[in-house]
């Protein structure tokens, strides 16, 4: 196997734990950015060679998506590089690699972690490294898990992933905060491997357009095409908290046990309604499910003194619609809940303004930057279909607009709407 030179961002790739400042202020590294950039060729095989610098019979993992694609992306294409450098025995049977220099020896572990069950997999062993290739497709909990198990004195991460949702939990929580979790971040583009000719280069420039451009090619955080509300702008959309008069006043509410429970505060100001506030409960995450009587108590406290109209509740959720009702204190409505006519409908209110968001609505924001069609299931079912992800707020949203201000304006259900 011929290698080229390393670029730049490569060798700081190779080099970072070599430098005595770098190393004392770094514990990890994280290589992030456009496809074909390097990034794993670099990570794997600096990994290794740390490994067999800094350590002697010790257990480190290399962690993909699956063991496949990681005995795939990483340990076919790293093997040959290793050769005259190391002595290396692979035993497949066992997902393990046994690399060794005269009496130093290593083993290197192959996990995949493809779901939440894949934790369970890596728990016990103990570690003085981990390597994790495409982190942004594994669910959070493998990779806390493989993190947890690095408990050898000098142990350091290493991560390498393509750019994903830009409220994906691994950008909110290593990205966004790598100083803070003392990790070198590299943002890699296609310039950095040197191995790609300008032919090449521009053949990937062509095959991408939009946001996928923005994501594959420049390596940024972007939310994909096929957004359900495009037309959903920060700038445009989110305004600042402020006193206003309001008018009227509804809350919204989309039931979940452990699938999170979203409520929004609705404030008519003039002609515009305001989502004045958010309710938002996810526990699955918080790994604590709420009953029916505590999200009374929580919506109650939410809703304070103000004289609400209505709560528009999902029609599917009649235990927690019957605890409204028990407490005699609010009038409760079951939602409309035709989903396509409601996102039809919400769009519009979107278009022409006549919803606006406060700025401390977080949840909200992160869910309209994720909310998307699903591309698969609509082209199989030719019926639109919109991705069972990341639409608790969405939902409540919907209710709120196709029930309450849909009847109101007297327009029709049935618009023009093309995404």
């Amino acid at each position: 196997m011929k290698i080229k030179p390393f670029s730049k961002k490569q060798l700081k790739v190779m080099t970072w734990w070599t430098h005595p400042k770098i190393k004392e202020k770094y514990s990890a590294v994280i290589a992030d950015g456009s496809i074909r950039s390097g990034k794993t060729m670099s990570m794997s095989l600096s990994f290794v060679i740390w490994a067999m610098t800094e350590f002697d019979d010790c257990n480190f993992a290399f962690c993909g998506k699956t063991v496949g694609s990681c005995q795939r992306n990483v340990i076919k294409p790293l093997l040959p590089m290793l050769k005259g450098l190391y002595s290396v025995k692979e035993k497949r049977s066992d997902n393990l690699v046994i690399i060794s220099k005269g009496k130093k020896k290593n083993y290197f572990y192959i996990f995949g972690g493809k779901d939440e069950s894949s934790q369970d997999l890596i728990q016990g062993i103990t570690l003085a490294g981990v390597m994790l290739d495409e982190v942004a497709l594994m669910p959070r909990s493998f990779v806390e898990q493989a993190l947890g198990r690095c408990s050898v004195t000098g142990s350091r991460y290493w991560f390498n992933c393509n750019p994903d949702n830009p409220y994906h939990w691994f950008y909110q929580e290593w990205i966004l905060q790598a100083e803070q979790k003392r990790a070198l971040h590299l943002h890699f583009t296609m310039d950095d491997n040197l191995t790609l000719s300008k032919q090449v280069k521009e053949r990937y420039y062509s095959l991408y357009s939009g946001n996928f451009f923005e994501r594959y090619i420049k390596g940024l955080w972007v939310a994909a095409e096929g957004l359900v509300y495009p037309n959903f702008d920060k700038a445009t959309c989110v305004v600042p908290m402020e006193n206003r008069y309001y008018t009227r006043y509804y809350v919204s509410v989309d039931y979940g046990t452990l699938n999170p429970f979203s409520a929004g505060l609705w404030g008519q100001c003039g002609n515009i309604w305001y989502r004045i506030k958010e309710l938002y409960y996810d526990g699955r995450t918080l790994r604590r499910q709420k009953t029916d009587t505590e999200y009374y108590n929580d919506l109650d406290n939410f809703i304070g003194s103000l004289p609400i109209q209505e709560i528009i509740v999902d029609p599917s959720a009649a235990s927690f619609i019957a605890e409204i009702q028990k407490h005699g204190k609010y009038a409760v409505r079951k939602a409309k809940n035709d989903v396509l006519d409601g996102i039809r409908y919400t769009s519009v209110c979107l278009q022409k303004h006549n919803i606006m968001f406060n700025d401390c609505c977080e949840n909200t924001f992160k869910e309209f930057a994720s909310y998307v069609w699903d591309t698969d299931k609509s082209k199989s079912t030719g019926v639109d279909t919109v991705l069972k992800q990341n639409d608790h707020a969405m939902d409540d949203i919907r209710y709120f607009c196709y029930t309450i201000l849909k009847g109101e304006d007297g327009m029709p259900s049935v618009l023009n709407f093309g995404r």
